[in-house]
């Protein structure tokens, strides 16, 4: 019998470790939320650190607790230690912060801050031990989740025990009226494992001179890459005021491959890496930053502070979880005569806007640690249900606008104080009758429009403020807006593009091409579509058109400098061939400049530069037709598509994107009228969206509205309601504050759902358990019985589990020489060698042959 009492106390054990392996969030917030510490009141959620997402999901809030910098340029850490001593994975970030207080932000990990306080002067470091870069953030980027299956491990073994933020305020001039500051981030962690761990590769030059008044000194980075397969996803360029672009590259059988190249003074935020790149062992990675000594009277080296100059390429990877290394660096050159054959765009400087520049005071933090930014989304999912932003658009039904008399619309812009401009064709039409079989303008005998044809409108009330371009256009057609307010303006019918002065000037500034004489020469457009003005350079680039395949670029005075594409061929069209070149936008914030091909069905993006081919955006839902797009600053495109032929599905509708994924964020029609030929589009950076119809006449106004109230997300098989109900209940009791009776309703309702599905896990999950114990039992009394029985109830000591288990292979008394309840949920391989995260420890995969692929 006392072998039956010392079997039912194991198993009481193992029933009472199995049930701690189920923690779950909201046990560990109740006893975390004990030990947070007090902030500010003035921080609106900044005691509310934790948050329970589910049974294996939370976030995790980390701020700056209510601090007021006294200097321009104050770097603030603060730590948060992890609240779970289980490892888990950040899988997502969403910053708490606007670039009119904070200049940009950085998240460590670490095992021993570098102090204990609540905050302290970054000066005195962040971490006194290793630390690697989790997160940063810069100029307002947007959140950014990581891949599917791909999360930055912290905690358990392997992981950072803390997080240290650290935040670099820029301008003390935001803090004149002496208020706290609480930014930081979110983060969304998971406790399920993540088959893909995330990791940062830094390459760094170490030793450039940058000699004084130099036009071009080249920094050139390479490194043999001997690891497991890394899986590249994002990049980051820095330097500071002499960078003038960074690139990198993987270079294997001699062939360089593009990771990423940007211009440092653009917002140092990561980016996404445009097509795939796997680096294998036996890769080289290569990374060259140009910089100019113009304007220095002494030579600069490589440093930390603002007059120094630094080259840093900086890598998002994700490894194999067995495999993982969570931070590497290349600080060397190893073969410098491979740089001869580095592609000649690493060598050609990417202008930028001056209003773009970035600060480069102070950095450092970086030259340790490295600076990073974000701004990065990530390719759509299917798993996820909702849109990659939470955007919708919709009409506005009461602007006026809609009812102004018009010709048939033809292009639309937007001058330099927000106003609408019209450009419209009066009383001519573009029909079957108005041009030859050699493009020839069959209708000069009309003579040119007499009324005006531009019109510049309130973007509130669509009264006119003011109209130009009488007498001198037949078939009006694209139109775009510089810098300076002046039109620059395309018509299919004299095959010329003009610049307008922005003053009533009704005589052209500039005019290209030969009035009514179409042709594919440099000197002669054909149907010439529309004009885009490059901001920064002042080069035009023209698409041309309806009879030749072609994007056409020009100096600022009109002189031809380069062109390129060319007709479809047969089967689908591919980069570089144009099927009507409809419309252009520049993606100013990436540097890309944006083709609607129009009866190609698709969008293809291109190097200003050069003319090379960056990207196609191609989706169903477009149908056979992209008649016209536009970029808006912040990242979003907006589209629309052509009138669906006979038997397709597609509907006649407008589109907003996501520019670097492509990923389709919404769609929209007009409620007032209905689409019919929607020719024209443009966004502004506010959501304001307006469309002109060339067969309505008819001009929209559309805005951007938040969609917010409920979404669900399937992420890694655990759907997450997101309520903003439930979290303004959960805000207002930690913070003290008063809840409306509405909103306590509606979260009680919630609560009452929520308790009664984790009562129903609860059951079944101690159902799941006791049922092999009851058997177990059983089994126990019956054996007990039966030997009672057979002996005259002399048993021969009873049913040892010990000695049971022991008969199997492979099985130690070790077990049940000693019981733990700790970690009892986390299974190891003694064996794996890949517990540390020193690159040196990291097993060294065998020599492989070089691959071509």
């Amino acid at each position: 019998m006392a072998g039956l009492v010392n079997n039912l106390l194991i198993l009481f054990l193992i029933f009472q470790n199995s049930c701690l392996a189920f923690r779950s969030p909201l046990s560990v917030f109740k006893r975390y939320k004990d030990t947070v510490r007090t902030h500010s009141n003035e921080c609106l959620g900044s005691n509310r650190q934790l948050v329970p997402m589910g049974l294996s999901d939370f976030a995790l809030d980390i701020r700056m607790p209510g601090v007021t910098p006294k200097q321009s340029d104050t770097y603030l850490c603060m730590s948060l230690r992890l609240p779970v001593e289980e490892e888990a994975y950040v899988v997502d970030f969403r910053p708490q912060a606007s670039m009119d207080t904070v200049h940009h932000m950085l998240l460590f990990g670490c095992n021993n801050p570098a102090s204990d306080d609540d905050y302290w002067d970054c000066n005195g470091g962040t971490c006194m031990d290793a630390s690697n870069i989790l997160y940063a953030w810069a100029r307002n980027a947007p959140p950014t989740k990581l891949p599917k299956g791909v999360g930055f491990q912290v905690g358990g073994e392997k992981g950072s025990k803390y997080f240290v933020l650290q935040v670099h305020y820029g301008d003390i001039s935001a803090f004149k009226d002496k208020h706290k500051d609480c930014s930081g981030v979110t983060l969304h962690l998971t406790n399920q494992k993540q088959p893909m761990i995330a990791g940062m590769y830094l390459m760094m030059s170490m030793d450039t001179v940058i000699p004084p008044g130099e036009k071009a000194v080249d920094a050139d980075i390479a490194c043999h890459y001997k690891m497991y397969p890394m899986h590249l996803f994002a990049y980051r360029v820095h330097t500071h005021h002499l960078g003038q672009v960074v690139s990198g590259y993987r270079v294997r059988d001699d062939k360089w491959t593009l990771i990423g190249r940007q211009s440092p003074q653009l917002p140092q935020a990561f980016y996404p890496v445009e097509n795939p790149v796997e680096i294998k062992y036996g890769d080289t990675l290569a990374a060259r930053c140009v910089f100019t000594g113009e304007g220095r009277s002494t030579e600069t080296y490589i440093g930390g502070t603002a007059s120094d100059e630094m080259c840093n390429f900086y890598i998002m990877y994700y490894m194999e979880a067995k495999h993982a290394v969570s931070y590497m660096t290349c600080t060397q050159n190893i073969n410098p005569e491979m740089f001869k054959n580095i592609p000649q765009e690493a060598n050609i400087p990417i202008p930028v806007k001056p209003d773009m520049t970035m600060m480069a005071h102070g950095h450092h933090e970086e030259s340790r640690n490295g600076d990073t930014g974000l701004i990065m989304q990530q390719p759509k999912r299917e798993e996820e249900e909702v849109l990659d932003q939470d955007l919708k658009i919709e009409e506005i039904t009461d602007w006026p606008g809609v009812n102004l008399k018009l010709g048939q619309v033809s292009g639309l812009a937007l001058d330099p104080n927000n106003n609408l401009v019209v450009f419209h064709r009066g009383d001519h039409v573009w029909d079957a009758n108005s041009f030859d079989n050699n493009y020839v303008y069959q209708q000069k005998g009309l003579g040119p429009i007499k009324e005006s044809t531009i019109l510049v409108l309130d973007p509130n009330n669509s009264a006119i403020l003011h109209s130009t371009g009488k007498d001198l256009f037949y078939l009006p057609h694209g139109l775009s807006i510089d810098n300076n307010g002046n039109y620059w303006v395309t018509d299919v019918a004299l095959h010329q593009v003009f610049k307008l002065g922005p003053h009533a000037v009704e005589s052209p500034l500039l005019t290209l091409g030969n009035a009514f004489q179409p042709g594919s020469d440099k000197n002669h457009f054909c149907q010439p579509t529309d004009v885009e003005v490059d901001p920064i350079t002042g080069n035009i680039y023209v698409s041309d058109g309806y009879c030749n395949s072609r994007i056409l670029k020009f100096s600022p005075t009109g002189m031809f400098i380069t062109q390129w594409g060319k007709e479809p061929s047969v089967g689908q069209a591919k980069p570089n061939q144009f099927n009507i070149p409809h419309s252009l936008t520049l993606a100013s914030d990436f540097g890309h400049l944006c083709v609607a091909d129009r009866e190609n069905g698709r969008i293809q993006c291109f190097k200003p530069e050069t003319g090379q081919f960056v990207k196609e955006i191609r989706h169903p839902s477009f149908g056979r037709e992209v008649f016209a797009i536009s970029y808006a600053p912040g990242g979003l495109l907006f589209a629309v598509n052509g009138k669906p032929y006979p038997g397709d599905k597609e509907p006649l509708q407008a589109f907003v994107m996501n520019f670097s994924t492509g990923a389709i964020i919404d769609t929209f029609i007009p409620l007032r009228k209905s689409f019919e030929m929607p020719h024209d589009i443009i966004a502004s950076e506010d959501g304001t969206v307006y469309i002109g119809d060339a067969h309505t006449n008819t001009v929209w106004k559309f805005t951007s509205t938040e969609k917010m109230e409920h979404r669900s997300v399937k992420k890694a098989g655990i759907e997450v309601q997101e309520i903003k109900e439930a979290e303004a209940v959960i805000e207002a009791r930690l913070t003290n504050k008063p809840v409306a009776k509405e909103l306590l309703k509606k979260e009680e309702k919630h609560h009452v759902v929520q308790q009664a599905n984790t009562e129903v896990s609860v059951v079944l999950i101690t159902t799941l358990l006791i049922i092999p114990i009851v058997v177990l039992l059983a089994i126990v009394i019956f054996i007990w019985w039966r030997k009672t029985r057979l002996y005259g109830g002399k048993g021969s000591g009873g049913l040892n589990l010990g000695n049971f288990f022991a008969s199997r292979a492979g099985y130690s008394r070790k077990g049940f020489d000693r019981l733990s309840t700790e970690g009892s949920d986390q299974e190891k391989d003694e064996d794996d060698p890949t517990d540390s995260e020193e690159e040196d420890s990291v097993p060294q995969p065998p020599v492989l042959p070089s691959s071509s692929s």
